[in-house]
């Protein structure tokens, strides 16, 4: 499943569009993992994927399942001190500093 944005920007509270994948598709992506408020190591990654000329783009979420082979390349900031911490009025961890 990707989510491809909110249903209507302007509303709360968010409804996301959800874009359910059939079949393979081709990925290709980037994300983050920051620590939570908690300390736990917290993916945020958008992607685009693509099948017979068709493409959708959005926000992974649980349930992508990979079908073989999916690389992953990992670049570590040092001394980095951003986290991830809950944004009350957009129900969202946002990337904090």
């Amino acid at each position: 499943r990707l989510t491809a944005g909110p249903e209507d920007g302007g509303a709360r509270p968010i409804v996301p569009l959800i874009h359910s994948l059939v079949g393979v598709h081709e990925l290709t992506g980037v994300g983050t993992i920051f620590p939570d408020d908690e300390g736990r190591p917290s993916l945020h990654s958008h992607v685009a994927v693509g099948r017979e000329g068709a493409a959708a783009t959005g926000c992974i979420r649980a349930g992508v399942v990979v079908w073989t082979i999916l690389e992953v390349v990992l670049l570590e900031l040092e001394d980095c001190t951003a986290r991830r911490a809950m944004d009350p009025s957009s129900g969202f961890e946002l990337l904090e500093p």
